[in-house]
């Protein structure tokens, strides 16, 4: 496992065991949303703003990542789907370990939806992803979530449930949901051996965001895996830092913000 030890550290703080990673694989499934029109400047921004990686479907990965500027960790998304799909839940495979490999991933990623229609051929991939992971010797965040017909988004039980179905599979990283509430969120971080990152989901306000963040790594969360919640805000490279902040060095939401908010 020496090559996952390697490439790991370009993911994860070696001093304080957590992350702050911005997904930028949204184009894929929503198109040419704002904050995404020009990823050479927005990988820039989020670079310059201390994200320890970025997370880039293959083909974008020519728009600059390591061209010029701070050097991050390089997490390369294998699953697609499109909002265009009667079944947008429906992820299939678009690229494979070898061609990650080959454009100089330090990680790959790739996306599992407990309860919906397609589960059983999203875990057999999954599968398949891990056993090439191990091969190769490449780190797997496993991006799992609870979305299905009566299915609680955030409860404990369907949380939990898919980080032992990712731990399980083999993730040596896991995306998730948030539950909500930090209690609730430290049983399920205590019965996994491997890092949980809590999703950033839809953009929402800036003290908000990061509380929720706060809230997780105080009971053993990893940090945070943030996409439109950082991409799309007016400035990206600001909020990235505000992430760091809480993330890493364990500020108030209010203080990493740079401001006093009254609650």
């Amino acid at each position: 496992m020496i090559g996952k030890e390697i490439r790991i550290e370009r993911i994860i703080d070696r001093n304080t065991r957590r992350s702050v990673i911005v997904p930028m694989d949204h184009g894929f499934s929503l198109g040419q949303i704002d904050g995404l029109l020009d990823m050479t400047h927005v990988i820039s921004e989020v670079s310059e703003g201390g994200a320890n990686a970025i997370i880039l479907h293959k083909g974008l990965v020519k728009r600059g990542h390591r061209r010029s500027g701070r050097d991050i960790g390089l997490i390369i998304h294998l699953s697609g789907s499109t909002s265009l799909n009667p079944d947008p839940n429906d992820k299939v495979l678009v690229c494979t370990v070898e061609e990650a490999i080959a454009l100089g991933a330090d990680g790959i990623s790739i996306h599992v939806n407990l309860g919906a229609p397609h589960e059983s051929k999203m875990l057999e991939a999954a599968g398949h992803v891990v056993k090439d992971c191990n091969r190769w010797g490449v780190p797997l965040l496993i991006m799992i979530y609870p979305r299905g017909k009566g299915i609680d988004p955030v409860s404990q039980q369907s949380v939990g449930h898919c980080v032992r179905v990712a731990e399980e599979l083999g993730a040596d990283m896991i995306k998730t949901n948030y539950t909500g509430d930090p209690v609730t969120f430290a049983k399920i971080v205590r019965a996994c051996s491997v890092p949980v990152f809590i999703a950033g989901g839809e953009k929402a306000g800036d003290l908000e965001t990061l509380t929720a963040i706060r809230d997780s790594v105080q009971v053993g969360g990893a940090g945070v895996c943030v996409g439109r919640n950082a991409f799309q805000r007016e400035d990206p490279r600001g909020f990235v830092q505000a992430l760091r902040r809480v993330v890493h060095e364990g500020m108030e939401p209010s203080l990493a913000l740079g401001k006093s908010v009254t609650r």
